[in-house]
């Protein structure tokens, strides 16, 4: 097989956008010379790659396998190069780990704080997503490590648990909760809501739930953070969901009431997860020991 890295960069910029031509440009090469770089990649691999269409071209089977491979190959290369670029900053490496609102908010800061100290030369890239475009990510490989719920983790994925992570609503004191304990969620689709902005990770999560149950939440407030939302619920603003470990801080100093809500959704094992830990860039690895010795 004969074909190198410009010849990947210009398949995934064809596939990513449905035409030669417009690969061509992506990857600024004239037209004719991506056109032959297309037909020398089918000829060293034996197999038809794109079909060409009066609207551009259309993957085959053997070219979506292809595509796959390249992004791959593509995101190994660009941690390459950064982690080599970073020598001349004066930083040793960096890893980037995908996490869920969770995880990034409740369980995660301390374990990354002392990562951090133990290993000066590695910096941390920390991104927030919803479990499954976590799994997305990883599975593309655009990303190579996350935190995120192992409900959504598919059977190839390696992971270890790291904790539980349950959901709670939280009520005012006196409110007409005030006397339950747990309680299902369609019970409170109907209050006042006071959630997290709309683009985080639980925010998607929790609508999604409620649509599911065919029904959209009234958000009275949005806000960024879970001591914000439960001092909003305290001042009689509405109902929250927020994780337990949120929860059960901020009861300590605010007027709330705590209720364990009994849907399955509601109650998750957080994991870190890989597609393979043995294929993980050094200083990856060594921020998945670190994590194992903080679950335990």
């Amino acid at each position: 097989m004969r074909f190198d890295l410009v010849d990947l960069q210009l398949f995934v910029a064809v596939a990513d956008s449905g035409s030669i031509t417009h690969g061509a440009t992506r990857a600024h090469l004239a037209l004719a010379s991506a056109s032959a770089r297309i037909k020398g990649l089918e000829a060293d691999l034996g197999v038809t790659l794109v079909r060409r269409r009066r609207r551009g071209v259309e993957l085959t089977a053997a070219g979506e396998s292809l595509r796959d491979h390249a992004r791959v190959i593509m995101h190994q290369v660009a941690m390459m190069q950064g982690d080599i670029a970073s020598f001349a900053s004066g930083v040793r490496a960096s890893v980037h780990l995908l996490a869920n609102t969770s995880g990034l908010s409740e369980h995660l800061p301390k374990a990354l704080a002392s990562f951090l100290r133990e290993y000066p030369d590695i910096s941390l890239d920390v991104e927030e997503r919803e479990s499954v475009d976590i799994v997305g990510a990883i599975a593309s490989g655009a990303a190579d490590l996350g935190f995120a719920a192992e409900h959504a983790l598919p059977e190839h994925f390696e992971r270890f648990s790291f904790g539980e992570d349950r959901l709670m609503l939280v009520a005012p004191k006196r409110g007409a909760f005030s006397t339950r304990r747990q309680i299902d969620f369609i019970e409170v689709t109907d209050c006042d809501f006071v959630g997290l902005t709309s683009t985080t990770a639980l925010a998607v999560h929790i609508g999604r739930q409620a649509a599911r149950l065919g029904v959209r939440l009234r958000v009275r407030a949005r806000l960024r953070d879970f001591d914000a939302i439960c001092r909003m619920v305290a001042a009689g603003v509405g109902v929250a969901v927020v994780p337990e470990a949120a929860a059960k801080r901020c009861a300590q100093t605010m007027p709330i009431t705590l209720l364990a809500i009994r849907d399955s959704w509601a109650n998750r094992q957080l994991t870190i997860c890989a597609r393979s830990f043995k294929s993980l860039p050094k200083p990856a690895k060594l921020l998945v020991d670190h994590l194992r010795k903080a679950a335990r």
